[in-house]
């Protein structure tokens, strides 16, 4: 029996996968020689995101000198954009198209809602500014680039000390000649700033998603190129030599390059992991149709798969349909809502009872992680309920504190809504299956699928606890929870 995490012959055989989210970061390594795995889970540390992975790979015991290959996922990118903690991001257009973003496009998820708002742009439009140039559709110069208007826009964005730029120029798509150009200008007039160019991102037309994404791709291009960067070292610090990948939204991997150039191509690095080892298991089962179903500590995400193999998409809206951002990367179709353990029950301007999008994650964390957190959320819900054993969460290493989630509940939900503190607790839990179930809908129901054909697949930490109520409100047979 070879020792778990040596080598055999020479070659290093282990591989690991990491994956950090909102609350816990997971570890799980598979030794080729032996068919072994190992697994480990520790808290998410928000200051120190690389501290998750390097407790989790501490937990493990594995030996990081005969790791072949490092594959991770990570909520970074998606979760700098949805909590608008991006770069001050300036924008530099053909002269003429300055509002196209802004704009953006007609359409919107409810037609006659008079209250309907678009999320604001990540550029304001004092940080768009218009330079002289002018490409065809067939890649014919119309208008050559004007250095001086370029430099000018240059001058403004650096008075405004922006941290990322993102160029996007009429029909670069065709002939990318003057982006290219205008960002090597842009880089020198700028030497700290973040430059993405829209050729080099989505050499596709369409203007306003083109733009869209290029600006995405800048705004998160700081933070994330910061957190794989330091991923990296850190990981080269503690004594790891193999190969380090990066989940891409499409299944795929890529290189911590390609992940500090195009970040937004790791929009959904989290998500895909979870769906591509749900198809796994449907194979493996010899079940071809299958329903992917992950509910993490911030969000709780399904995705179906046909015929053994996940739905692809050319790209959607992160944040809501026509809301949100387009986002136009491949990407394997997903559907997400904010009700994952961490999200946070509330009660409205009109005394209604809701529970997410907002969540304690890891710090605070729920009432019951004793982690400061005074907010009532779902993981507390589920304890005052008895379903979780407060001495025996993950693996033994937190005791919860029941008395403290049952007196936030009562505080905050039940004596408002004059129930009792069970039942407040069952309520909270009924919303969140309402929430997660209309995710699974909208991935079968709403494309013409009947979900009774599918099997349901749990994953992520909360995903087994409310997998059946789930599967019981859309009347689907068959349930799987891998361990």
């Amino acid at each position: 029996m070879i020792p778990f995490g040596h080598s055999r012959g020479g070659a290093d055989l282990l591989l690991v996968a990491i994956d950090i989210g909102g609350t816990f970061t997971d570890l799980m390594a598979f030794d080729e020689a032996t068919g072994r795995f190992a697994q480990a889970k520790s808290l998410t540390t928000p200051a120190q995101l690389v501290q998750g992975i390097v407790d989790c790979l501490r937990k493990s015991g594995v030996d990081l000198a005969v790791i072949s290959e490092l594959i991770h996922g990570s909520t970074t990118a998606i979760n700098t954009l949805i909590e608008r903690k991006g770069a001050k991001t300036g924008l530099i257009v053909t002269r003429g198209t300055r509002d196209v973003y802004s704009i953006g496009r007609g359409n919107r998820p409810e037609s006659y809602n008079l209250f309907f708002r678009r999320h604001r742009p990540l550029v304001p439009r004092h940080l768009t500014r218009e330079i002289d140039e002018r490409m065809l559709a067939s890649g014919e110069v119309l208008e050559p680039l004007e250095h001086a208007s370029l430099e000018e826009a240059c001058r403004r964005l650096a008075d405004e000390k922006v941290e990322a730029v993102a160029v996007c120029f009429l029909h670069s798509y065709v002939n990318p000649e003057h982006e290219r150009a205008a960002g090597e200008i842009v880089r020198r007039a700028l030497p700290g700033a973040y430059v993405s160019l829209s050729h080099e991102i989505l050499r596709e037309y369409r203007e306003f998603e083109r733009t869209s994404t290029t600006v995405v791709n800048a705004y998160i291009g700081p933070k994330v190129g910061g957190y794989v960067r330091s991923l990296k070292a850190s990981l080269a610090q503690i004594g790891f030599r193999g190969d380090l990948t990066i989940m891409q939204s499409n299944g795929g991997v890529m290189t911590p390059e390609v992940a500090t150039q195009r970040p937004v191509a790791m929009m959904e690095s989290g998500p895909v992991g979870g769906i591509i080892a749900s198809a796994q298991t449907g194979r493996t089962l010899g079940l071809a149709n299958v329903i992917s179903f992950d509910m993490g500590g911030t969000t709780a995400k399904a995705s179906l798969i046909r015929e053994g193999e996940p739905t692809m998409a050319p790209g959607y809206y992160v944040g809501g349909y026509a809301s949100g951002h387009p986002v136009m990367v491949p990407v394997i179709d997903v559907v997400e809502v904010g009700a994952g353990g961490g999200s946070i029950a509330w009660i409205d301007e009109i005394g209604a009872l809701k529970v997410g999008p907002q969540s304690a994650g890891a710090d605070p964390g729920p009432i019951c992680y004793r982690g400061g957190g005074t907010e009532p959320t779902i993981t507390d819900a589920n304890l005052v309920l008895g379903r979780l054993d407060p001495e025996d969460f993950l693996g033994g290493q937190m005791v919860l504190d029941a008395k403290a989630a049952a007196q936030g509940i009562v505080g905050k939900i039940a004596d408002p809504l004059k129930m009792s503190a069970a039942a407040a607790a069952q309520a909270i839990v009924d919303i969140a299956v309402s929430k997660m179930s209309l995710a699974v809908r909208e991935v079968s129901v709403a494309k013409g699928y009947d979900p009774r054909d599918f099997a349901l697949v749990a994953s992520g930490g909360a995903g087994p606890l409310h997998v059946m109520a789930i599967a019981r409100e859309l009347h689907i047979p068959k349930v799987i929870v891998p361990l």
